[in-house]
């Protein structure tokens, strides 16, 4: 007897730590958590600072990377840290299923939200291309406020129906924080991603096609002047030497810089250089301008200028797009996949990991902008310098 008793308390001692398992203590997720929500507040953050702070930041397509910044804010503030609680609990929720609920509506618009911000841009930048004279550089006008409030608005109308109660499904498991219906997963998967996705690579192909054909316009134009300008030059120096005449055209006008704020003047001023008075009864060579073509509508010249910083950051938004991507299509088609397909095992594991590589995704825009953006990375190395001095 004393030995089953014995037995039975060494099993009992056993036991305990495999029980202290059984409950769930993920102790890897919480810190990876933990530093993840630290790296997407401190990031997102000095994204909007920096918008808000330096005046070369202040432009209509930074002011849309603001608005993605505060949805990648508000789900590091309240999605990560119920999620990260979960996962710390091995997936098992322990909470009400209406903070489930919340959860979940939170989760959907602000994901929601980041794809129709990057949507949205998309759309901007193309009209920035397409319709450059329409186009307000200096500060948001009404049509850029309308696609602004429409990301947000959408998004809350695709998450709205699980404040409605569409979560709520006989035989609901408690202990489990999902969506629970399957025609509201693949609602949300088409509105969320699978129709913006196409929309959004389909109007940057449409830009890049735009600014490739600027660019050729460009230095077509920059060709001609420099041209009209050569011949200004032999024009003038066929000229009698008079010592009022203006010097010859600087040789530099004979090459593009490498990196203009803006590009040069499409034509030469249209008037030739003539003598000052005193010469002007004088001997004077007749020179005719003939072969060179003047603009003669000088309304014609104000024409849109896309400059090089506008460039650059045209050229880091088809990255951000890309790390999205990347980070949430394995989710979206692993959670659609597992609510149709009825008789498809989806690993939990596989799923948690899918989910928390979507997660990431906030914290990696910011580090996309301080590679590849210098203005952003100025701010940045600026403001953690004056931080440890």
């Amino acid at each position: 007897m004393a030995n089953n008793l014995s037995l039975s308390a060494h099993e009992a001692a056993e036991a305990a730590p495999a029980a202290g398992e059984a409950a769930g203590r993920n102790l890897p997720a919480l810190v990876l958590g933990v530093l993840l929500i630290v790296v997407i507040i401190c990031g997102n953050l000095l994204v909007c600072l920096s918008v808000f702070t330096e005046k070369a930041l202040k432009t209509t397509t930074n002011y849309f990377i603001v608005s993605l910044a505060v949805a990648d804010l508000m789900l590091a503030v309240l999605v990560l840290p119920l999620f990260v609680y979960s996962e710390f609990q091995d997936g098992v929720w322990t909470l009400s299923t209406t903070v489930c609920d919340a959860l979940m509506t939170m989760d959907v618009m602000l994901c929601t939200a980041s794809i129709f911000n990057l949507c949205a841009i998309s759309i901007d930048r193309f009209i920035a291309v397409s319709i450059p004279l329409n186009y307000n550089r200096k500060h948001v006008d009404l049509r850029q406020a309308v696609l602004l409030s429409a990301t947000w608005i959408l998004a809350l109308a695709v998450a709205s129906p699980i404040m409605f109660g569409i979560n709520n499904v006989p035989g609901r498991d408690p202990t489990e924080c999902k969506l629970e219906n399957g025609d509201y997963v693949l609602y949300s998967s088409v509105c969320s991603f699978f129709i913006p996705c196409p929309i959004m690579l389909m109007l940057y192909c449409g830009m890049f096609r735009g600014l490739r054909r600027w660019e050729e316009a460009r230095k077509a134009k920059l060709k001609s002047s420099i041209q009209a300008c050569r011949k200004l030059q032999e024009a003038a120096a066929s000229l009698p030497p008079l010592a009022s005449l203006p010097p010859p055209l600087p040789p530099i006008i004979e090459r593009e810089p490498a990196d203009a704020p803006d590009e040069p003047p499409a034509f030469p001023s249209p008037e030739p250089p003539f003598p000052s008075p005193e010469f002007r009864d004088g001997p004077v060579a007749a020179v005719s301008f003939s072969e060179i073509k003047f603009n003669p509508d000088p309304r014609r010249r104000k024409r849109a200028k896309i400059n090089s910083r506008e460039r650059k950051a045209m050229k880091v938004l088809p990255v951000v797009v890309g790390a999205f991507l990347f980070c949430w299509t394995p989710f979206f088609v692993l959670h659609t996949m597992r609510a149709r397909c009825q008789d498809c095992y989806v690993p939990p594991a596989l799923m948690s990991v899918v989910t928390w590589l979507g997660y990431v995704n906030s914290a990696l825009n910011p580090v996309i902008y301080t590679v590849f953006n210098t203005e952003f990375r100025n701010f940045f190395k600026k403001f953690l310098n004056s931080c440890c001095s």
